[in-house]
């Protein structure tokens, strides 16, 4: 089991930057591929970043390739998402999500965390 809580979240202007983190318990969060989806008012969870348990494995929607990083740091328990050059389309409900393995993290992840709000504003 792993639980999991984000927070960085909030108000930026377009062109802006904000960093996400997410801390997860459990001993194991090592093991654990993470991930980023969001959802947009209106639109369906989408799939935003992964990364694998060492950090030798990263995937991005197209949208955000070039703009935002996912990063984690296993001695702390943590998965980032640095997001830079901020458009008012990405303002979503940002998930962090986890799985053993970063291919069902990237469309199937089994746990969740509770959400942060970004807004960009334009």
């Amino acid at each position: 089991q792993v639980q999991l809580v984000e927070s960085g979240g909030g108000l930026v202007q377009a062109g802006g930057s904000l960093r996400l983190s997410c801390a997860a318990s459990g001993r194991t969060f090592s093991s654990y591929a993470m991930g980023w989806f969001r959802q947009a008012p209106g639109k369906e969870r989408e799939f935003v970043a992964a990364i694998n348990w060492s950090g030798s494995t990263r995937y991005y929607v197209d949208s955000v390739k070039g703009r935002f990083t996912i990063s984690r740091d296993n001695a702390k328990n943590t998965v980032y998402l640095q997001m830079n050059s901020l458009k008012p389309e990405d303002t979503a409900v940002y998930y962090c999500n986890a799985d053993t393995d970063i291919s069902t993290v990237r469309f199937r992840p089994r746990y969740w965390g509770q959400g942060t709000q970004v807004t960009v504003s334009s």
